[in-house]
Order: C-alpha cells, then sequence, then structure tokens
C-alpha cells in the first residue's frame, strides 16, 4: 500500500511524469486512471448539464439499433444509452476487482431449489420514452425477441435453456429453465437483453434509458438527450450525447487531444501525452486469431496445433501491447475468473514442435489470414509479427488486409482465418455459450464438440464448486487443445477522457465502463 500511495502522491506534487505513472503503476498491478482516486473529492461529486462527445470504434454503415444485432462497440455504446437490461454487473475500483450484478429494472431475483425457476421482480413506476409503463409482458416480448425460431441474435443461445417466461403478478415473473443455472442473474446482464416494450421492432430505440433518441446515422453519429424521467437520479448528468463513429486509433486519440471528443476506446499507449486522462484495467478482453474448423484445411487438428506453435506471443505483447497486457494461453478465461484453470502449460513459441504438426497435417500450400485495424488496434502489426514466426518453422503464412468499414459483416466469420476480439464475460458460463458452444451464434470457429456443450450445460447446473471448478477445468482443457481459436494475448482495457471528464469507472468486464459510460461521467466545466 505504501508504493502506491507515493506514486500518487509523486503525480500529484509533479515528481513523477503522468507517462511514468502508468508505466510503474501498471507493474504494481493497480489501474492507471488519472482521477479516479487522484483527484480530490469535490471533483468526484457529480455536476450536471453540457454535452457529451464520445468518440468509439466497431461503426458500420448497418449498424442497427436493435441490441439483437450488436457485435462492436460503437452501437452498443449508442444503444446503452437508450436501454436498460434487468440487471448490470459492475465493479469496485482496483485492477482485479470482482464483477457482481446489480439491480436495474429488477429490484430484487431469487432461485427456487434446484435454480430451474428465478423469481424476478420488476422495479416499479418505470416508464419507456414514449410513457408506457414497464410491465412483466415487456420483459418477456423482449427476451422472446432474441429465443423465436429465426432470430439471429449473438446472444441466443444464452436463452437456449429457457422453457417459459410468465407473469404472475404485475411486477414479478418467473424465468423457468431445461436445468438450474446458478449463474442466471449474469446473463440477464447481457448487453444484448435489453428491455424495450411490447410489440417493439427495437430499431426506433425506445426503451427506459438515461437518454432518449434524437437521431441514428449508422456508421456515422448518435445523438440523444436527457431523459427527464428515467428512474435513476445517480445516471444522466449531461444533458445531451453525441456518439461519433471514429474507427480510425489515430483519429480517435486526436479527437481526444485536440478537445473534439471527451472519451474514446482503444486507445494505442504510445500516443497517449499528459493533456489526456487514460483508464486501464486487466481483464478478460482478448484478442484472437479464429481458424473456421469446419474448412480445409482449419479442419486438421494438426494444422491448428502448428499454427499455435508458430504464435510468438510474447514478441506480440510486447510489440502491440507494449507490455499492457500478457500473453494468452488458448483459451479464454481469464486469470481473476473463480474458474480460470492454472493447471494448463503456457503454450510456448516453439517452431520445431510447429514444424512436427505442420508436417503432420500433410499440408503445405499458403495460408491466408485477413486482417484489419478494424478487428482491433494493431491487428495487422499482429498478423506481420505472426507471419514472421511461422516462416521459421516453414509455415507460408500471407497476409489479406481488408477494410475497417464493414470488418464485422463482410469477414467476420466467413473469412477461414481472420482476427477477432472479445471483450470479458462476467463469467465463464457466459463467455463458453457466447462462443464456443456448437450452437452458438458467435461460434467463430465453428468448432462443435458434442462432449463440450454437455460439460458446459451440467457445470451450470453443478452447486458443488470444487466440482465445477473441474469441469471449468476440463473445458478450458478442450478449447486449448482442439479449438481452432488461436488466443495470443490479452490486453489491458484502455480508455482515455479529457481532462473535464469526471465520473468514470474502468470495467474489466468490458470497455468504456461495460458500454455504461455514457449515462455515469459528467463534466467538470
Amino acid at each position: 500500500m505504501r508504493d502506491r500511495h507515493d506514486l500518487k502522491t509523486a503525480l500529484k506534487t509533479g515528481k513523477m511524469s503522468r507517462r511514468d505513472f502508468i508505466r510503474q503503476a501498471t507493474a504494481l498491478g493497480i489501474s492507471a486512471t488519472f482521477t479516479g482516486g487522484i483527484a480530490d473529492a469535490a471533483d468526484q461529486t457529480p455536476k450536471r448539464g453540457g454535452h457529451l462527445v464520445l468518440g468509439a470504434n466497431g461503426a458500420s454503415s448497418v449498424d442497427s439499433l436493435d441490441p439483437a444485432t450488436w457485435s462492436s462497440t460503437y452501437p452498443t455504446l449508442a444503444g446503452l444509452q437508450l436501454y436498460n437490461t434487468l440487471v448490470e454487473v459492475h465493479v469496485g475500483s482496483g485492477l482485479r476487482a470482482k464483477p457482481e450484478v446489480q439491480p436495474s429494472l429488477a429490484e430484487s431475483w431469487e432461485p427456487k431449489p434446484g435454480a430451474k425457476e428465478w423469481v424476478i421482480k420488476l422495479r416499479k413506476g418505470v416508464t419507456f420514452h414514449n410513457g408506457k409503463t414497464l410491465t412483466p409482458a415487456d420483459v418477456i416480448y423482449s427476451l422472446n425477441h432474441h429465443r423465436r425460431g429465426d432470430s439471429q441474435s449473438g446472444a441466443k443461445a444464452l436463452l437456449m435453456s429457457v422453457v417459459d417466461i410468465k407473469a404472475t403478478t404485475k411486477n414479478e415473473l418467473i424465468i423457468t429453465l431445461d436445468n438450474g443455472n446458478a449463474d442466471l442473474p449474469y446473463l440477464l446482464a447481457d448487453y444484448h437483453f435489453c428491455i424495450g416494450p411490447e410489440g417493439s421492432t427495437f430499431t426506433d430505440g425506445i426503451g427506459t434509458g438515461a437518454y432518449i433518441l434524437e437521431s441514428f446515422d449508422p456508421g456515422v453519429r448518435t445523438t440523444s438527450k436527457r431523459n427527464p424521467n428515467h428512474f435513476r437520479s445517480d445516471r444522466g448528468f449531461v444533458d445531451s450525447i453525441e456518439t461519433l463513429a471514429i474507427n480510425d486509433p489515430t483519429a480517435r486519440i486526436q479527437a481526444l487531444i485536440s478537445g473534439s471528443v471527451h472519451l474514446i476506446n482503444r486507445v494505442e499507449v504510445k500516443a497517449v501525452t499528459e493533456n489526456v486522462q487514460l483508464f486501464e484495467i486487466s481483464g478478460g478482453a482478448h484478442y484472437s486469431l479464429p481458424m473456421r474448423c469446419d474448412i480445409a484445411p482449419f479442419d486438421n487438428k494438426d494444422l491448428r496445433l502448428a499454427l499455435k506453435y508458430a504464435a510468438d506471443r510474447t514478441a506480440m505483447v510486447k510489440t502491440i501491447l507494449f507490455g499492457h497486457g500478457k500473453i494468452g494461453n488458448d483459451q479464454p478465461i481469464p486469470m481473476h475468473d473463480e474458474f480460470y484453470s492454472s493447471q494448463i502449460l503456457q503454450r510456448p513459441f516453439d517452431p520445431e514442435r510447429a514444424k512436427f504438426h505442420y508436417k503432420k497435417s500433410d499440408y503445405s500450400g499458403p495460408i491466408v489470414l485477413t486482417v484489419s485495424d478494424g478487428a482491433f488496434t494493431g491487428a495487422v502489426n499482429c498478423a506481420q509479427l505472426f507471419r514472421d514466426s511461422a516462416a521459421k518453422a516453414g509455415i507460408n503464412l500471407q497476409i489479406e488486409r481488408a477494410p475497417a468499414d464493414g470488418y464485422w459483416s463482410n469477414v467476420w466469420m466467413k473469412k477461414p482465418f481472420c482476427a477477432s476480439y472479445w471483450e470479458g464475460r462476467p463469467t465463464a458460463d457466459l463467455m463458453f455459450s457466447v462462443t464456443y458452444k456448437s450452437d452458438a451464434a458467435w461460434n467463430e470457429t465453428f468448432w462443435k464438440r458434442p462432449d463440450f456443450d454437455n460439460l458446459l450445460l451440467a457445470a451450470r447446473a453443478e452447486l458443488n464448486r470444487v466440482k465445477r471448478k473441474q469441469m471449468y477445468h476440463d473445458m478450458q482443457m478442450m478449447v486449448h487443445e482442439d479449438c481452432g481459436e488461436i488466443i495470443p494475448m490479452f490486453h489491458n482495457t484502455m480508455d482515455a477522457g479529457s481532462k473535464k471528464l469526471r465520473g468514470f469507472i474502468a470495467s474489466p468486464v468490458m470497455e468504456l465502463s461495460s458500454c455504461r459510460a455514457p449515462e455515469m461521467v459528467w463534466l467538470d466545466t
């Protein structure tokens, strides 16, 4: 604790530059946040008023306000200004704070014995932007929006275990599952499960959120104004918000430095100056290189292993993340998760083992990796490093560059080998359910293992924590050894704000305070 106090004192007295503070704070394992915990308490008293401007990546001309379609940061950031979920996941301060569910539209939730039935009690007196009062019918309709047969929702797999949702009173409903699930509240906090009025198309932005939609220009700009009837007095401090689509990382940081925006995501550390605040936290966010297991040559396990051993992860973390992260081990559960398995040995960069598996695969042609910095900051450089390290194993890796605009609709889950990015999830079950379950809409590797699926379902209902931990170890091992997912690095989530911004809380679950920053921050004018 003494080291942390000395760091903050040195920064405030001018004995240490902000850049040195970032480096030493990260080495100590604390969040390098210039305002949080450093600014005077008076600066942290919320002030109302002003116009907040945001700059975020992940925007596309095909973006929609329908939460079922959200697969990147920009539409999620814009949409969560307008909508609320039943519960939210929040964290305390500190680099390794544990995510916990907290009330939002639901004021309480209680499982019946066996956790197959959950009683959800709604907050009373909540109204939508069109004046309609929130009822269980709205919740049922909104959740079924993802459950219906023709739904293309990325979160559809999360609700596959739901058997029935029915209202019991005017402010209560029961969700019935086909098996017990101790993590259901975390599931309901997923950002896709926003609540709209019964009968909504979810394209008009009418929700219960702290802000009301004024305009939406897909892939360009979204504007909103404060909701005077929002049910929370501790949200929605600015009068209006402008959310700009800025996919290029250099353009985002320049917009922040110039004062054109107040808050941005996915910051390149090398571009940070002393004129901005950097918000950094270690979590479950990771960069990945998914191979489609249903398409040759990636349907060959030995080829997949060859590429995994051919990745120089240490060089990637040093060159791409500048040390602000850690090497990955081809499975997505982060170290802070209670079910993380420390028993799986770290896969090294091993050209000889890569050569062995490459020869065993009987494949000798070129391998094309499609990338864009629209996938993640530094994706092109990452691919170049991978190409060079793979060459040492005799693997001919070729790079195909794709434009940032439309990357998630034209490349991701279409090209057989590409770059991808994942925010963390608050539980291991959610991470596996969204991306690795055979029927998951976002199973980006098209990897199908019935034994994995069965183990995932069994782990949800297992209330013995020791047995459950073993189950998650086994699942992590399956992904590590067999799946088409190369996860070379976990990166610290790094957002940045102007010196006027206050109230920002970094989250290990998702960038930009789990995309709730717009309703939580204020401007010190």
